[in-house]
């Protein structure tokens, strides 16, 4: 099992300018790796062409059996499922193919089960409510969860929902999140070999 930490970062509606306040703020070498879970069903992504100019990280859509690794920033392809095991992403058909998705949800019971080191989740700017129906499981396994703070997010009912779970950790900004990976990641015994 792979033991640096994972940091989920799940949005949808106004989560682009939440990634690109994150990422910005993030430096190149922390030993982390960083995946945005961005709900989009209809039209395919191009949050790996657009965050590739704010990221000191490389930044790559997730193909099948990917290897996971430190340092770099993973997007999750439009209409898929994301799970991960034995350190690498699989892709699945989307589970819930009509209303919300639930993408975000899907993808951290997935890190819960099956990452061998730390796991943060952020759920940033987005409709709906999805992701914060894994926080608690999230916590239980020893994780970080933390939401954007709602008056720096252009739709707060994710964060809001996040934060109505009762399990989220942090309330913060895109800028202040940077700042607390970056804080876990400096604390993280076995970040030092990765990075």
């Amino acid at each position: 099992m792979s033991s640096f930490p994972i940091v989920c970062v799940g949005g949808s509606a106004g989560g682009l300018d939440a990634y690109i306040r994150l990422l910005k703020h993030l430096p190149c070498n922390m030993g982390v790796a960083i995946v945005i879970v961005n709900h989009l069903t209809q039209v395919a992504t191009r949050l790996h062409e657009i965050l590739l100019r704010f990221s000191s990280m490389p930044v790559a859509l997730i193909t099948e059996g990917l290897v996971v690794a430190p340092n770099q920033v993973y997007i999750i392809p439009s209409n898929r499922d994301l799970h991960v095991e034995d350190g690498c992403f699989h892709l699945r058909p989307i589970s819930k193919p009509h209303g919300w998705p639930d993408v975000i949800t899907v993808f951290l019971r997935s890190l819960t089960q099956h990452w061998g080191g730390q796991v943060v989740a952020v759920i940033v700017s987005g409709y709906d409510g999805d992701g914060a129906a894994a926080l608690c499981g999230i916590r239980e396994a020893g994780g970080i969860s933390i939401a954007q703070k709602l008056s720096t997010a252009k739709q707060p009912d994710m964060p809001e929902s996040a934060i109505e779970s009762g399990c989220i950790d942090f309330v913060l900004s895109p800028e202040d999140i940077a700042k607390q990976i970056v804080r876990i990641a400096q604390h993280h015994p076995d970040v030092v070999a990765n990075s």
